[in-house]
């Protein structure tokens, strides 16, 4: 019989290149379901949900980012049970940090 407390995906890795709603979606449930998930996102962008309102801060909630450290509540949804990287894949270096990572991902 298998142990309850595990999650049909334990032990899976899958990198995350999507940007939009349905891709971070997918790779949300995968992490819920126990895969070890790993965002890669480009440098001063990534997904585009961290520009959508409403926003969280040392202020409070607002629908208008006021501040430096201010979080779409979107993306702290949506990123929830994944890792996070930042890869430049336009470079050399950024690239083969990549590939590294994909050699040792099962998706």
């Amino acid at each position: 019989m298998t142990d309850p407390a595990l999650r049909p995906l334990e032990g899976i890795r899958v990198l995350d290149l999507t940007v939009a709603l349905a891709g971070p979606y997918a790779s949300l449930l995968l992490g819920g379901l126990g895969a070890e998930v790993i965002r890669i996102e480009s440098p001063g962008g990534g997904d585009i949900a961290r520009t959508n309102p409403p926003f969280i801060g040392s202020n409070g909630i607002n629908f208008g980012a006021q501040s430096d450290d201010e979080v779409s509540l979107t993306i702290l949804n949506r990123a929830r049970n994944k890792k996070s990287v930042t890869l430049d894949l336009k470079t050399e270096q950024g690239r083969e940090l990549f590939f590294e990572l994909a050699r040792h991902s099962d998706v």
